[in-house]
C-alpha cells in the first residue's frame, strides 16, 4: 500500500510513523487491492489534527481525528476509518444465504385475501418443510373505503375474509375486525 503524507511543520517521528503505516496497512488488508493512502498532518494552536484519506469500492473513507497528541489523533482517525471500511464491507456481503436458491430472490408476496383452509395447508406445509421463507400480505388501503361502523364492516366481510381493515366512523380510527375459529368477531381499535 503507497502511504503518502502532507504537513505543514508536522511530522512523525519515526517509531510512530512505522506503528501508523502498520495500522493503515492492516485496513488495507480489508480492501483486498492496492489501495493508496494520504496523511494529511495540521495543527490549529494547541491541537493536532490527523485526517487518513483512502478509497475502497469506489467510495471515498476519510478518518479525522484531533487532539493534543500527535500519535493520540493518528489513532483517533484510523479507529473512525476502521469503522467506515467495516461497514462499507458489511454492505457488499451477503448476509442471508438461502440453500438452492439465489441470493438475491426476495419472498413471495401474496394478496390479503386468502381463505383459512389454504392458510392452514400452508402453515401445515411450512411446519413439514422447515425452512421455508416467511410470506408477505399485502394490504390495499387505496380502496377508496368510506368509513363505517362495526354492523357495516361485519356485513362487509365475506366468508372467506377472516379480518377487514377499516376506518371507524364514528372516530375516524383504522380498525381491525376479526373473524375467531368460533364464529365470533374480535374487534382491535387503535
Amino acid at each position: 500500500m503507497k502511504i503518502s503524507y502532507t504537513g505543514r511543520h508536522e511530522e512523525f517521528p519515526p517509531k510512530q510513523r512505522a506503528k501508523l503505516e502498520a495500522k493503515i496497512q492492516k485496513l488495507s488488508k480489508l480492501t483486498k487491492g492496492d489501495k493508496e493512502a494520504h496523511v494529511i498532518l495540521s495543527q490549529e494552536r494547541f491541537l493536532r489534527k490527523v485526517e487518513i484519506t483512502m478509497n475502497a469500492w469506489d467510495h471515498a473513507l476519510v478518518g479525522v481525528g484531533t487532539d493534543r497528541d500527535l500519535v493520540t489523533a493518528a489513532d483517533a482517525a484510523v479507529e473512525r476509518l476502521e469503522k467506515q471500511l467495516l461497514k462499507l464491507r458489511t454492505k457488499f456481503r451477503d448476509t442471508k444465504r438461502y440453500k438452492g436458491k439465489e441470493a438475491g430472490v426476495l419472498p413471495v408476496v401474496e394478496p390479503a385475501v386468502d381463505s383459512s383452509k389454504s392458510r392452514k395447508k400452508t402453515a401445515a406445509a411450512s411446519a413439514a418443510d422447515g425452512k421455508q421463507r416467511k410470506k408477505i400480505f399485502r394490504v390495499d388501503h387505496r380502496d377508496g373505503g368510506k368509513p363505517m361502523t362495526v354492523d357495516e364492516a361485519m356485513l362487509e366481510m365475506d366468508a372467506s375474509q377472516d379480518y377487514m381493515v377499516y376506518r371507524d366512523a364514528s372516530t375516524d380510527r383504522v380498525t381491525v375486525l376479526m373473524r375467531r375459529p368460533d364464529g365470533h368477531f374480535d374487534l382491535i381499535e387503535s
